[in-house]
């Protein structure tokens, strides 16, 4: 037992010391990488189009937004895998799913519902585009606010939490 305790903090001081070094030579490999980069990455800004969100009061980012043209509300949510709209505002857009399109079983907050697969021509955001975009319809009970997920945000070039804001890039 003695030689298993041993043994069991020889390998967290190894750890301890690997991670450490890790750590302090990170640092150097990006610096060392922007700096052949920073050309690129200055032509790239200088045409990237973003947007800043701050949150609301609860905390929350919440954004206006077009679909089709149309406004609507969203609040990003980076936990959810795709863009949920409930049915009253998918109804504005033309999506008006009947009972049996409610085939994909959806894990929420408040447990799990039925919701409808849908395709979104175009989103838009502050000045961000995003086409072709996979979305479900969920009933009004179980979706009070639309939400912006994963199926936008990961078509744009990046998004971020800085300075207590939400950056979202294209």
């Amino acid at each position: 037992m003695r030689n298993l305790m041993i043994f069991a903090a020889i390998l967290i001081g190894l750890g301890t010391f690997m991670a450490q070094m890790a750590s302090k030579m990170a640092p150097a490999a990006a610096t060392t990488a922007r700096q052949t980069t920073a050309p690129a990455v200055t032509v790239a800004q200088a045409s990237a189009r973003t947007l800043s969100i701050a949150p609301d009061p609860r905390g929350h980012f919440e954004t206006d937004g077009r679909i089709d043209g149309q406004h609507i509300n969203f609040m990003v949510d980076t936990g959810a895998s795709v863009v949920a709209l409930n049915e009253t505002s998918a109804a504005r857009f033309g999506l008006r799913p009947v009972p049996g399109d409610y085939t994909s079983r959806v894990t929420t907050a408040n447990g799990t519902i039925k919701a409808a697969r849908a395709r979104i021509a175009m989103i838009e955001i502050g000045g961000l585009t995003v086409r072709d975009v996979d979305a479900l319809v969920l009933p009004d009970e179980a979706l009070s606010e639309n939400l912006l997920g994963l199926s936008f945000l990961s078509k744009l070039k990046r998004f971020e939490y800085a300075n207590g804001k939400l950056l979202l890039e294209q």
